[in-house]
């Protein structure tokens, strides 16, 4: 009886014990749409998501709540919005916006006390242009309470209180004074800055239109077979002197130029992609990046279109990424 009983908490242990050792990481859970929550300081967790209306056009009902600590931008990214066009989030896929009641030129906010709370302010600390956009475009306006606040061309970047995951845009349109920010810090809009890139190589089987794809998924490549896209298309990489478990990036500082990171996707905005191991990875520096099998992701700034695999056998260390999170094509 002891034997058996003695057993049994041994299994029940080892179980806890993998749950907690996830990827590598200690204290790392998984939440329903893939985000590794639980060794997280508490200010990069989502925001709460029980204020933020549109009366009087800033979300009023915050009032009786504080004003979120100000959570760095770090890499800010591009997304291409089948409904908005082109939308500049931060590092984590969150969805920045613009007040029409703020001024450009110069930059002044004016956004504070209540109307903060329901829409957080960007800090320019730690903010990196997003790959391919124009960087002089990133400045900074001083707050009436002596804080610097990001500026885009110009324009104050605040995040909206009731976006509670990457990809969200419900501030769109919010009072008709909050819309979101295109990468020039003008708002965004379909069709402007070039809109899509195309709809894929007519002759490429499996190609599809970008607006019509998941937040990941397959495409099958003439010559790879069966490759892991982003939401525009795009073909996703995995960088060899990287590590899953534990989980750790050897692509730091200027090689993000060349390899910007897939930002965190919902798990449930997924098509044909493994589950396990489908977790945002915490970077040291700070960025947000999506993962498979525990394996941190990237894109490749030399594909310029939908269905190209410019970045495969890159310097031997880059290849495409099967939908299991395993190397295309790469050397045993």
């Amino acid at each position: 009886m002891k034997t058996w009983r003695n057993v049994s908490l041994a299994v029940t242990a080892a179980a806890v014990m993998a749950l907690t050792t996830a990827c590598g990481q200690d204290k790392v859970t998984e939440s329903p749409n893939g985000q590794a929550v639980g060794n997280a300081n508490p200010a990069q967790q989502p925001a709460d998501s029980g204020y933020g209306s549109d009366k009087g056009g800033y979300g009023d009902d915050a009032a009786g709540g504080a004003a979120a600590a100000p959570k760095a931008a770090g890499q800010l990214s591009v997304w291409d919005s089948k409904k908005l066009g082109k939308v500049l989030t931060d590092s984590e896929g969150f969805t920045l916006y613009r007040f029409d009641k703020d001024t450009a030129g110069p930059p002044k906010s004016n956004c504070e006390g209540d109307c903060a709370k329901a829409w957080p302010v960007v800090p320019a600390s730690d903010a990196t242009a997003a790959p391919g956009t124009d960087a002089s475009m990133l400045g900074e306006v001083e707050r009436a309470d002596g804080t610097k606040q990001l500026t885009v061309g110009g324009w104050p970047m605040y995040r909206f209180a009731k976006d509670t995951k990457p990809g969200d845009a419900k501030g769109q349109g919010v009072g008709g004074t909050w819309f979101a920010s295109a990468p020039d810090g003008k708002k965004a809009a379909p069709g402007a800055a070039g809109g899509d890139t195309g709809a894929g190589d007519a002759g490429e089987a499996g190609a599809a239109n970008p607006a019509d794809l998941a937040g990941m998924s397959v495409r099958k490549d003439a010559k790879l077979g069966d490759v892991v896209v982003d939401s525009k298309g795009m073909t996703v990489y995995r960088f060899k002197k990287d590590s899953a478990w534990p989980m750790k990036t050897a692509c730091t500082g200027a090689c993000l130029d060349k390899w910007p990171v897939v930002p965190p996707v919902d798990k449930n905005d997924t098509e044909g992609i493994l589950k396990k191991g489908f977790v945002t990875f915490d970077r040291p520096d700070g960025i947000k990046q999506q993962t498979i099998d525990c394996w941190p992701l990237y894109t490749f700034s030399g594909d310029a279109k939908p269905g190209d695999t410019n970045g495969q056998g890159v310097g031997g260390t880059w290849y495409a990424v099967s939908p299991e999170g395993k190397l295309v094509g790469a050397p045993k």
